[in-house]
């Protein structure tokens, strides 16, 4: 892959551009797209909690969080 060289970013943005995509093209952004989504997904345990506490709901949430990242 060649190196090109940009005057200003509005130039670089351009070249992004893809006017005419072909397969290849969409096979790369269901790829991509695909990859964002696996690693974006959060899951949480379904259902309604009751705390005592303010404190004991907060260790629930960051034991949560920790368990699933």
């Amino acid at each position: 892959m060649p190196v090109k060289k940009y005057k200003t970013f509005e130039e670089a943005e351009k070249d992004l551009w893809v006017f005419n995509p072909d397969k290849n093209y969409y096979k790369k952004l269901r790829t991509i797209l695909n990859f964002d989504i696996m690693i974006n997904v959060k899951k949480f345990p379904r259902g309604i909690y009751k705390y005592k506490t303010f404190e004991e709901a907060e260790n629930h949430r960051w034991k949560t969080l920790i368990e699933h990242y």
